[in-house]
């Protein structure tokens, strides 16, 4: 096997056709790495694969076509097929040869990571998973290639074939999605699934997902061994056609061909019963797939039934949010979930809503009411102001199932309000829905238009006020506070006259730093000095963050008395010793220290307690920073200033433990390059690597033309 090996491996670099291969792929690969990770700085070389998978429907039937087609054209197999060496290791030492010539251009995609990680916070497991997959495809195809050269002398009608097997293992996910849609009934149903064994491209895109299944690994592998049988089969047919045993020798190879056909078959089969509790790993960096702590506590927890029903045909369902509804459904036995078809029962939805919720949206049923959870919240989509689409940016199919959950078994519902009349900063629709979450229900309240803080109110939140209070809010604010009311404040340094909104920072005994904090502390800021990571100190309310990052876009310091008897404070969030606080910065100013800096360090999220008399604790939640609570600011650190966010109101509503689950972000962060950088990354990648190959096989293939 070892000399029919090192024969095929020499015979593709003494020809043309392997450095093709070669700087085909190093070409396209060196186009979408360039764009995708270099210039767009996304965190995984995933989307690399998955947009040059493709390329194999074109190179797999061109490096393949020759191997045993050729051989049967011209009779040289009848020397390999003499020699005293068995058929199945002729055909793997064929087989191994094609598969190093794939790994050459494998193994150099895959020391890509090595360079990205050093650009940022980089998804190894989700790359490295996708590039297994790759590979595995890759060995799959070469196979295929391998059987159908068997099959024919004619070198065209090899690769044809191939080039057809392969085209319709990657259009096959798409043809069996329009059968379902278009045809009903228990034919387009047995159909499908017969149909989904042949999708390869399904089976790639899940490795390259993040939700690592062993059983896609065993999909490639197996029916690579599968189609490597039937390869040996059909040159075995040939090796003895002239003897007088062809027809028992025919049979022989049928049965064989069916019973390795039957085992394929049961191990792939027998890996869709496996739970995906042994079968399946989330592979991503921010864990995507797996259920927080707090869903498994409240879960675990339930004492009453609840029953999720999902207005989707299960052949027709979206496999991530079936992951998360399958781990939900196995942390209780009083969760319950039921696809219901809509064209089998299209009014079933009457009962719960007037309005008809889009496919795949969940109805949450329990003992309080019911929830409809529509489709359109499952994942979050966000613009790109680059090409003015909304692309999809972050997956939250945990966080709103729990928080229906949570609605539909609670026995109350705590109230916020949003305080407006000055010029506050508005929260955008991605914060609200987290005080949704939390299974709290908040409302917009104007100072002008009322007399007191309304009774009800569990909380307050005061968002970057940008206008001076009058004093009559103020004395309004205070009333409720001195009866034990809770508060979220943001408040920022501002050159406009705030002293009555000062007050109420005075009642906690707390005012702001002149100036913004700058921070010569590299570890402590993000591209720009007054950028923020301030050091999550280990607290009730940065639990939810811990271990991770939260990003304070200009930000002040908050300094406060602590030897005050009435009062208990907590920082949460303080900056290095290396900051220093500056008047009169702006975007493009100079960073350096001046003579009116402050020195740090500085707290900026501060927690409060004050007792306002007879054991009634006033809580205070101050975080000097207006951008803290935004989407673009949340995006820095994919979904952490959310959580904080969910943790403070969670904690102002006076509860043990969060009910809020943030969105779940599919980037965690982006790479950054700069210039010089993206012009010698791509100009190698697109231009020497792929160009050298044509050289060099150009060459050598010259060179033999003239031997």
């Amino acid at each position: 096997m070892a000399a029919i090996y090192k024969r095929e491996l020499r015979s593709f670099f003494h020809s043309f056709v392997g450095w093709l291969f070669l700087a085909a792929t190093l070409f396209m690969m060196g186009i979408y790495f360039t764009v995708y990770n270099i210039m767009s700085g996304y965190p995984t070389i995933s989307y690399v694969l998955q947009s040059i998978v493709f390329l194999f429907i074109l190179t797999i039937p061109i490096l393949t076509m020759r191997v045993l087609s050729e051989d049967r054209k011209y009779k040289t197999d009848q020397l390999i097929l003499t020699a005293p060496v068995s058929v199945g290791r002729i055909v793997m030492g064929k087989y191994f040869a094609l598969v190093t010539v794939l790994a050459i251009p494998t193994a150099l995609i895959g020391l890509t990571p090595l360079v990205l990680m050093r650009a940022g916070e980089f998804q190894t497991g989700i790359s490295y998973a996708s590039l297994l997959g790759f590979f595995l495809y890759g060995c799959l195809g070469l196979a295929v290639g391998l059987f159908l050269s068997s099959l024919t002398e004619s070198v065209v009608i090899a690769a044809v074939l191939t080039l057809i097997v392969l085209f319709a293992g990657y259009i096959m996910a798409g043809l069996c999605s329009m059968i379902s849609s278009v045809g009903t009934g228990v034919i387009a149903e047995y159909l499908t699934k017969a149909l989904y064994c042949f999708d390869m491209i399904g089976r790639f895109d899940a490795l390259s997902n993040g939700y690592f299944q062993v059983e896609s690994v065993a999909y490639f592998v197996t029916l690579t061994v599968f189609v490597l049988f039937c390869t040996t089969q059909s040159i075995q047919k040939r090796r003895y056609s002239v003897s007088g045993k062809g027809i028992r020798l025919g049979t022989y190879s049928i049965m064989g061909i069916v019973a390795a056909a039957v085992v394929t078959v049961l191990i792939n089969l027998g890996l869709n019963y496996v739970s995906d509790q042994y079968t399946a790993f989330d592979v991503t960096a921010n864990k995507l797939y797996t259920l927080t702590e707090d869903t498994k506590e409240m879960i675990s927890g339930l004492q009453e039934d609840v029953a999720v029903y999902v207005l989707a045909d299960e052949a027709a369902k979206d496999e991530d949010l079936d992951k998360t509804l399958q781990q939900i459904r196995g942390l209780s036995k009083h969760v319950t979930v039921n696809y219901i078809d809509p064209l089998a029962n299209p009014k079933f939805y009457y009962n719960y809503t007037e309005e008809e919720p889009a496919g795949n949206s969940l109805i949450v049923e329990g003992p309080k009411g019911s929830v409809v959870v529509d489709y359109n919240d499952i994942y979050q989509y966000d613009m790109n102001y680059a090409t003015y689409q909304y692309t999809l940016t972050g997956y939250d199919g945990e966080g709103q199932i729990l928080s229906a959950i949570a609605r539909v078994t609670a026995q109350e519902q705590p109230k916020f309000y949003l305080i407006m009349g000055h010029d506050e900063l508005a929260f955008e629709e991605s914060f609200l829905k987290m005080l949704t979450k939390e299974n709290l229900v908040y409302e917009n309240l104007n100072l002008n238009r009322v007399d007191e803080i309304p009774e009800d109110a569990q909380g307050i939140v005061i968002n970057a006020p940008a206008s001076d209070y009058s004093e009559e809010d103020v004395e309004k604010i205070l009333r409720y506070l001195d009866q034990g009311g809770n508060v979220l404040i943001a408040p920022v340094w501002t050159n406009t006259d705030m002293n009555d909104f000062a007050k109420i920072l005075e009642y906690y005994g707390v005012s702001l730093v002149d100036g913004l904090i700058i921070e010569e502390d590299r570890d402590h800021y993000y591209q720009t000095p007054y950028w923020l990571f301030p050091d999550v100190e280990d607290t009730a309310i940065t639990q939810r963050v811990s271990g991770g990052s939260v990003f304070v876009p200009y930000a002040s310091g908050l300094a406060y008395e602590e030897d005050a008897d009435d009062l208990l404070y907590k920082p949460f969030l303080t900056t290095s010793s290396n900051a220093f606080s500056k008047q009169e910065i702006f975007d493009g100013e100079d960073c350096s220290r001046s003579a009116d800096a402050v020195d740090g360090p500085f707290v900026i999220g501060l927690g409060v307690e004050k007792n306002v008399g007879d054991g009634v604790i006033s809580r205070a939640v101050l975080v000097s920073s207006e951008q803290i609570f935004t989407s673009s600011a949340d995006k820095v650190v994919p979904g952490y200033n959310m959580k904080l966010f969910g943790s403070i109101v969670s904690s102002l509503a006076e509860r043990e433990s969060s009910v809020a689950v943030p969105v779940k972000y599919f980037d965690i962060g982006y790479l950054t390059f700069d210039a010089r950088t993206v012009f010698v990354v791509g100009f190698v990648s697109i231009i020497v690597l792929p160009l050298g190959c044509l050289i060099v096989g150009l060459v050598i293939w010259l060179r033999r033309r003239k031997l």
